[in-house]
């Protein structure tokens, strides 16, 4: 299948706003490279890539498909909710939490926790980020 190129986050916006739905085969979008800090890579020469599909008006939340490839990261995150749809990983949270990561894993990050995270396999997911001070009350 050819890769999908999806459209800038405003006329993507603008497309649901007209159509009211918007949908693509998530494993074939092309997601865009971006630059990983050096001061969080343990081991290994991961690289990570993106592509955003909506972000609040006030910033506050987003909602993407993300990829990195093998290595091993540290990382300090945000509240976020996320499905595993390729790849595999294992997450420790600083404090001893280890989970494994497989596709169909739908994981919910804490905003603040420290990471490492152990990619075996190239990992690709879906997620849904909010900042602290815009949490949902559960």
């Amino acid at each position: 299948m050819p890769e999908i190129f999806v459209p800038e986050t405003a006329d993507l916006a603008r497309m649901v706003a007209a159509a009211g739905i918007f949908a693509v085969p998530v494993g074939d979008v092309r997601l865009s490279p971006e630059e990983l800090d050096p001061s969080q890579v343990l081991a290994g020469a991961p690289q990570i890539s993106s592509v955003e599909l909506w972000t609040s008006p006030d910033g506050s939340q987003s909602r993407g498909i993300w990829e990195i490839t093998p290595g091993t990261v540290t990382d300090v995150e945000r509240d976020e909710m996320f499905v595993v749809l390729s790849g595999r990983a294992t997450v420790e949270v600083e404090g001893g939490v280890i989970i494994d990561l497989v596709p169909g894993s739908i994981c919910l990050l804490g905003n603040g926790a420290k990471t490492t995270w152990v990619v075996h396999e190239t990992l690709r997911k879906v997620y849904h980020s909010t900042t602290a001070e815009q949490r949902p009350a559960f």
